[in-house]
């Protein structure tokens, strides 16, 4: 008999580890079934010339001793097996404008930050203090955020009635510099004025305020601690096992159909890919799903995607430096993912890759922002290591032709870069779409929109009573909230706030006994 498992779990993006290493440490039988031959979506590197590169995961906030990531990775025992080095206090990024060539901090620590920009502005100081107070507010109101047993009214209540986070900042201060560096890292949430919400860049930007590190050896040491745990736990994950649909009943699903043909049956389901991909799964004759639902979720417009380029450089040629840089050469802290031809790229983000070496950097990863269009004439090709099918020659002379551009706005920050560089590669929206499965290749899934806000705000819970999402489209992107979309996600199908109590108390009573020890 073909055996039935507590639940399967579609993707092994974080969300699906983190959620399939939650249930199997309650005892549940689990299976994560991932289509590419890589686990961790966004977590995922790849190496160059020797030189490590991640995909997505370039630091990460919350991880000082009793903060929120902490505590969630430290539940699983994350904390003991996975090295992070902690981003320059004083400046964990820099934000420099086209037309001034300070490089401007983002410290570390409320005191810390308001401090620096209270220095720079003393005019904006109760501005600046505001603003931090708004910021700590919104994040108080989501229990899950914080560790603590959810109650999501005061959360929603205050979505419904949030302002754009550009709105928010022009009411804390006046000065318009001042305004654009509280915005210049929006690039961690691909802000749109206007559009996105205050509790998006609350959510994102407080976590790397309270403490910001990198993954000392990549991202994917996330997603291999998350593998080793679930196998412990009796768990089962399959690469190359791409799921083409979810077969269902009158009542519920029943299984899952692999490209092979293969069927994996199952009590409950948990998908971690995009939604719009989840209900195409379900396909049309799934009846518990309205029409009206499919128009919703499918009418969501996805967030921008990317073009980066990953540069190996020439040993011992580029010094180190513990901070991300990001370089706004049209001065404008907003709209950078709209632009012409002439014009892109507007911005980079730069970040440092895993060295061997303290005092160089291996390599730089250089990001901006890119419209799916851009590559769309190429979209039916289809590429990864598992299915190799090289792209036209057009695509390739496109690739090049962009890096060019990337690289001489970059160069404007480093210069000499080219000289320093041993090899580059690239990345397009297209490479996101096929490795991540995000719609479009979008960096944060589905766009959050303050002028209707629930529409934007995906439940876990489906019409399907026994199918469950998670992801970056249920609560929040970004490693801190995928998981705890994915501890909302357990923390229903289990119900009575049974896991959130758990890991609360379990951490809390960890941090007791090493202060006990200490």
């Amino acid at each position: 008999m073909e055996k039935e498992f507590d639940f399967v779990i579609i993707g092994s993006g974080l969300g699906g580890l983190y959620s399939a290493a939650l249930l199997s440490k309650e005892g549940y039988s689990v299976i994560v079934l991932e289509k590419n031959r890589q686990l961790g979506g966004c977590l995922q590197i790849f190496s160059r010339d020797k030189v490590i590169f991640d995909t997505g995961v370039h630091y990460l906030g919350g991880l000082d001793k009793g903060q929120n990531l902490y505590r969630y990775f430290d539940y699983l025992g994350l904390m003991d097996v996975i090295k992070f080095r902690k981003l320059d206090v004083d400046g964990f990024d820099q934000i420099i404008f086209g037309d001034d060539p300070t490089s401007y901090k983002v410290p570390q620590g409320y005191d810390n930050f308001i401090n620096y920009y209270a220095g720079l502005f003393p005019l904006e100081r109760a501005g600046i203090e505001l603003f931090c107070e708004k910021m700590q507010e919104v994040c108080r109101k989501l229990p899950l955020y914080n560790v603590e047993v959810t109650q999501d009214l005061d959360f929603m209540q205050f979505v419904l009635s949030d302002k754009p986070v550009d709105e928010v900042i022009a009411s804390c201060v006046q000065d318009p510099l001042l305004r654009r560096l509280l915005a210049g890292n929006n690039a961690l949430y691909a802000g749109i004025p206007g559009v996105t919400p205050f509790y998006v860049h609350a959510l994102v930007v407080n976590s790397y305020i309270e403490s910001s590190y990198k993954c000392e050896k990549g991202g994917a040491q996330i997603s291999l601690a998350l593998s080793k745990i679930i196998r412990q736990n009796g768990g089962v994950i399959r690469a190359h096992a791409k799921v083409e649909k979810i077969e269902t009943n009158e009542e519920k699903a029943t299984c899952v159909v692999l490209q092979s043909g293969e069927k994996i049956h199952g009590k409950k389901f948990i998908s971690a890919i995009h939604p719009t991909v989840t209900l195409s799964l379900l396909g049309e004759d799934c009846k518990m799903i309205r029409k009206a639902y499919k128009s919703r979720i499918n009418g969501l417009k996805n967030s921008v995607s990317a073009f980066i380029v990953y540069v190996v450089l020439k040993e011992k040629t580029l010094p180190a430096f513990n901070h991300n840089k990001y370089y706004v050469k049209c001065n404008d802290a907003w709209n950078n993912e709209i632009y012409t031809e002439e014009e892109w790229p507007k911005s980079v983000a730069i970040f440092t890759t895993p060295s061997n070496d303290p005092d160089y950097c291996a390599g730089l990863i250089i990001m901006s922002y890119m419209q799916y269009d851009d590559v769309k004439q190429w979209e039916d090709s289809f590429n990864t290591v598992a299915h190799e099918d090289e792209r036209a020659v057009s695509y390739q002379e496109f690739k090049k032709q962009k890096a060019e551009k990337v690289l001489d706005l970059a160069s404007e920050q480093f210069p000499g870069l080219r000289d320093q560089m041993k090899s580059y590669y690239t990345s397009t929206p297209l490479t996101m779409r096929d490795y991540i499965g995000g719609e479009g290749g979008s960096l944060y899934g589905i766009i959050k929109d303050h002028r209707d806000p629930l529409k934007t705000l995906i439940p876990p819970q489906t019409r399907v009573p026994n199918l469950f999402l998670t992801g970056q489209n249920t609560v929040m992107h970004g490693v801190l909230g995928v998981i705890v979309g994915a501890v909302k996600t357990c923390n229903e199908i289990i119900g009575d706030n049974y896991l959130i109590t758990k890991i609360k108390e379990t951490t809390l009573d960890k941090e007791v006994v090493n202060e006990h020890k200490n």
